[in-house]
This record gives C-alpha cells, structure tokens and sequence, in this order.
C-alpha cells in the first residue's frame, strides 16, 4: 500500500514537472520565434530557425494543454493541433541546416533546394491528410497510459519521412561543420548540430511506437520525457543563441546581452510566475481552500516584481560579463545618450538664462549668439524683433573682437545692448558668443547687475561650450560611422565563409578635403574664384561638361552641381518637410542666395541646426558627385575595353 502511494505521488509529481517543462518550452519557443522576426529576418538561417521555433512552439503547447484537458473538452483537436508541427519539424530542420550550410559558402547546386521543396510538399499532403482519418485515428485513452491518436494507414510512412529528414539534415550539418576553420565557428555549429538532433529526439511522436512500454513502465517513461524536456529547453536557448549572431553586424557583447535580457523579460519571467502559480494551486489543495482568487493578484505581483529586478540587476550583469577590459569606454559611451545636449535641451536652458537676465534688469528683450561660420549667429532671442534686428548687425563681430582686444572680456555698451562676450573655459581667450541684454531708458547699470550678468552669462558659456564638444563628437563618430559598420559587416559575414573578406567593397570614406571643395563651389555658385579656380576641376565629369559648354569652367561646374543638387531632391513636389530639408537648404542657401536667418525662418529651425543641417547637405551632394565620377571612369573603362 505504501509502494502504491509513494508511486502514485511520484507519477502525480513527474505528470505537473511534465506540464510545468512543456508549457515553458512553448512560451521560451514563442519568444524566440517573436525575437527572430523582429531583429534578424533577413537572414535565411533565421528565417529557417524561425519555422523550427514555431513547430516546436505547436508541438509543445499542444502538448500542455491536451495533458491539462478531460477527452470531452477538446481533447482530440489539441492533440491533432499538435501534429501539425510535427509534420513540418523534420522539413523545417532539413531546411535549416542546408542554410547554414550555405553561409560556410556551399550555396545549392538545386538539388538540396528541390529535395527540401519535395520535403515541404509532402509535409503539405500529410497535414491535409491529418483530420481525415488516413494519417491519424481517433483518440485512444484505454488501451495506453496517456492519450494519443491511434496510428494510421499514413503512419509508417510519416516515420520514415521523420528519419530521413533528420538523417539528411545532420549529414549537411556535419559537412557545414568540416567547411569552417574558426573554432568559435566550429563551436557554433556544433551547438546546432547537438541543438537539433535533441530537438528531433525530444520531439518525436514515441507514443505511436512504444505504447507498450509505456504502459508497462510508466514511471521509467515519464522519467525519461522529463529529461528529454529539460534537454529540448537547454539546446533549444543555446540554439537560438547560436542563430542571433547570423543576419546581424552586432559585435558579441550586443548580442549575448540583448539575447539575456529578451529571454529574461519572457520566458524566465513567465516561467516563474507559472511555478507560483502552480505552487499556491498545490498548497491550496492540499489545505483544502480555494485559490481562484488568489491568481491574479500572484500573476500580477509576481510579474511587476520580476520586471522591476531585472531592471535593477541587469546592469550590472551587462557591465561585468559583456563589456569586457573595455568596461569603462563601453560604459562612457553607453551613459552618453543620456547625458548629451541637444539643440533643443540648449535652447530650453538658454531660454532659463534669459528669462532670469530679463527679470534682474527688468526688461523684455534680449539674446544669445553664437561664433559661427557667418560670424555672431543668433542661438536664442526673445522680446522686440525690430530692436533684435537693429542689434544683430553685420559689424556685432568685430565690436566683441574690438573689445576682446582692448578689455577682454568685460560688460561693455553696444547701441541699445548690454554686451557680454562668452568665452571658453578651456580656452579663456577663445570666443564662444555673446549674451546681450536691452538697455534701460536711462542707460544705467545698477549696482550688482553687471555681477549677475557676469554669473549668468558664464552659465550661457557653458551651455555653448559643451554644446561645441558634444557636436566635435558627434561629427568624429559620423565619420567613423561607415567604417566601423564596413568592418562589423566583414566580420560577422567571416565567420563562417572567410571569401567574403576578399569581396570588394569601395572606400567608405570621402577624400578629406571633397566636401570643403564643393562647399566652396557652391558658395559661389553664380560665379567666384571658389568656383573657377576649384579642384574639382579636375573631375572627369567636369572636364566631359567643359566639352560640352565650350570650355566655360564656370558653366561646366554649375551643370555638375546642379545635376548632385537634383540627385539629393526626394521625389514629387517640392514641400517644406523634413524629407525635403536638405534640398531647401541647398536651394535656398546656394541657388537662391537666401539670408541665413530668412531660411531658417523658412523651414522653422534656429541658425545652430541649419549650419548642421547645411553641412549634412554639403556632404550628401559631394557624394553624389564621387558616384557620378564612379559612374563616369566605369563607363570610360568599358568603352576602352571595347576598342581594344
């Protein structure tokens, strides 16, 4: 008796471990299949893993829900719901690992490609076969231990599918394994290839051959499903970790701790709360209460707790495992986001210092300029635009300057202004501005106002000063930008075919000097010196143009600029949008010959994110005039390959 009970406990405990590994295979394989689709879907390996995740996911919530349900309530369809990815997993697999045999550069001849369509195929006539009895019986619960669908006349045949697709699959894999020299490439692959075959054994329909044994050794059997769940739910993660580094120009260490937190925010949480939730479903029936409405207060506690320390802990887990010796750079650049100054958090403090300047002198107008290009470039303003306007002339300039020279850095009187230059803190005598307040009618300074304009306007400094830095920065990384994605692109591509390092990839980086070139050029469009006397003359596409206007250089250089400006022009008609900033600029600024402050009154953006937006159009109408070269040699070398 005793015997009897200890069995019938142990059979109770390994049926809900059983339920507990099937429902978290189907929830870590639904966010696996959810993560695959959302970041690397271009890539065939992951489109192909993608198709096993969700055969996986059909076979195994399938499975936990038809083991929860009594045969009236929908037993049957489950049960048949779940042979659906039964019949696409050997197929699935098959195509999964002839693309990864094809990254290790052995692309198919056809054969393989015909082989897994005629696969897909058959797959297809089964699944049609499926709820209409030729493949599958009705339910039989009497004559086994644990509910199953009898066998039909199509069975058999399933089985050999199954074995030769699994058979097919590893033998390609073992040929992807031998083709790649890197031993973290090596290691990979051999993670897909144990990954699979225990995802092809775990996954297979035992029931339709070994009813008998499982009835005669139930416990030994259900032991088993155990670890071969517990198996399925390892190499499954350590497949999809395996797959996340294909498609994708990441470096690792983006990898492994986005993978981490995806797989920690879903199926580590959901597992969990499934655990509670099974436990307080245990101890309330064994206290003989009702939990019902214990559920939802345990599913949402439990989940806000889970998210809450995952956000607290993560951190740190991605600080001290991912970032490696660089832990501080990484870390540096990481807090960066955070800590930069845009154009429109400036402005905002800015304004905060004008408003504060405005109350102490108890006037309405004044403003902060920046040194720019075009000499004092208005940042903020506020109050009268008629005395602004006055004040913001063309010789603001070389009044600071005069005074740099005779006072450095003093308040001093200009017109109806108070002036005050802002000067670097790095760089005392290096100009960054100037904050200028309105005057009072009686033109006098009150004791302790030219202090706080002092203190105040050392905060403007500041604020223009980090705002310089930052845009050094940001200038530095966009230039780097190309390169560093070129190489992260190679390097992920080699690590399974080392012939894409020898594919050849043009230069991502412009000449140095190109786009100052062009931005000369088209500052004096309408004619100048920067315009006839430019380097870009020497361009086979402006010499080609010199032939055609009669060796006029001035004519030649507009026609090949206005052809770049054209180039950068988004299609239909012309709008005031983002989309359409950077040709306005380059309209407005260089066609038209436009005042800086009108266009930017124009297109809505202060003088600071023009001159930025300007140089960004610069630089894209010099690229399209290096690829009208490109275009111009490549075609003259072809005309010469064709006399020869």
């Amino acid at each position: 008796m005793w015997d009897s009970q200890m069995s019938e406990l142990l059979r109770a405990f390994l049926a809900l471990l059983n339920q507990m590994f099937e429902a978290g295979i189907a929830i870590t394989a639904l966010s696996l299949f959810l993560r695959a689709l959302t970041f690397n879907l271009r890539d065939r390996v992951s489109r192909s893993f993608a198709v096993i995740l969700a055969c996986v996911m059909v076979v195994y919530s399938g499975e936990a829900i038809s083991g929860a349900l009594e045969p009236s309530k929908g037993l049957e369809f489950w049960l048949r719901f779940q042979w659906v990815g039964l019949i696409f997993f050997p197929v699935a697999y098959m195509h999964f690992a002839d693309a990864v045999l094809e990254t290790t550069g052995r692309p198919s001849r056809g054969r393989r490609r015909k082989a897994i369509w005629a696969s897909y195929g058959l797959a297809t006539l089964f699944l049609i076969a499926l709820p209409l009895g030729w493949f599958l019986g009705p339910v039989e619960l009497d004559s086994v231990p644990f509910p199953r669908l009898a066998p039909g006349i199509l069975s058999p045949w399933f089985m050999g599918l199954y074995l030769a697709a699994v058979v097919f699959a590893a033998v390609m894999l073992y040929r992807a394994y031998r083709r790649t020299r890197l031993v973290v490439s090596q290691r990979r692959i051999g993670y897909f290839q144990v990954g699979a075959l225990v995802l092809a054994v775990g996954t297979f329909p035992y029931l339709q051959i070994s009813s008998a044994f499982a009835a005669r050794y139930d416990l030994l059997f259900l032991a088993l499903v155990n670890l071969g769940n517990m198996a399925v739910f390892w190499f499954l993660v350590l497949m999809a970790y395996s797959v996340a580094f294909f498609g994708v120009s990441w470096p690792d260490r983006i990898i492994r701790s986005r993978l981490l937190k995806w797989l920690l925010r879903g199926p580590v949480t959901l597992f969990a709360v499934l655990l509670l939730m099974t436990a307080t479903h245990t101890i309330s029936s064994f206290l003989g209460s009702e939990y019902s409405v214990a559920i939802p207060i345990i599913t949402v506690t439990s989940v806000l707790l889970f998210e809450h320390v995952i956000t607290l802990v993560f951190p740190t887990i991605e600080r001290w495992f991912f970032f490696g010796p660089e832990r501080m750079d990484l870390e540096l650049l990481h807090n960066l986001e955070e800590r930069l100054v845009s154009s429109s958090d400036l402005r905002q403090f800015l304004e905060a210092v004008l408003a504060s300047v405005c109350d102490k002198f108890q006037v309405s107008t004044a403003f902060v300029g920046a040194l720019g290009e075009n000499g004092i470039e208005t940042v903020i303003r506020v109050g009268d635009e008629k005395l602004l306007e006055e004040g913001l002339g063309a010789n603001l300039l070389p009044t600071v300057q005069k005074s740099q020279e005779t006072g450095g850095g003093e308040l001093f009187a200009w017109g109806k202004f108070w002036l005050y230059p802002l000067y670097s803190f790095q760089s005392p005598r290096q100009l960054l501005g100037v904050l200028g307040v309105q005057q009072r009618q009686d033109h006098a300074l009150e004791e302790g106002l030219g202090e706080t304009l002092t203190a105040l306007g050392r905060r403007a400094a500041l604020g223009l000063e980090d705002r310089r830095l930052q845009q050094q920065l940001l200038a530095s990384l966009e230039a780097l930008g190309p390169r560093v994605g070129m190489i992260q692109r190679l390097r992920a591509a080699a690590r399974y075919d080392q012939r894409e390092l020898l594919i050849e990839v043009d230069d991502p980086e412009q000449p140095r000097d190109f786009a100052p070139w062009v931005k000369d050029a088209l500052s004096h469009y309408w004619g100048g010196p920067k315009l006839t006397d430019n380097p870009l003359l020497g361009l086979e596409i402006v010499q080609r143009a010199m032939a055609q206007y009669d060796g006029n250089p001035a004519n030649a250089m507009r026609s090949i600029l206005k052809e770049a400006v054209e180039k950068v022009r988004p299609e239909g008609e012309r709008r005031f949008t983002a989309e359409w900033i950077l040709y306005n600029i380059l309209e407005m600024k260089f066609m038209e010959g436009r005042k800086v402050r009108e266009i930017a009154m124009k297109l809505a953006m202060s003088e600071a994110d023009l001159y930025r937006k300007q140089r960004v159009a610069v630089e894209s109408v010099a690229t399209m005039i290096l690829e009208m070269e490109r275009e111009a040699n490549a075609k003259g070398k072809r005309a010469h390959e064709n006399n020869d």
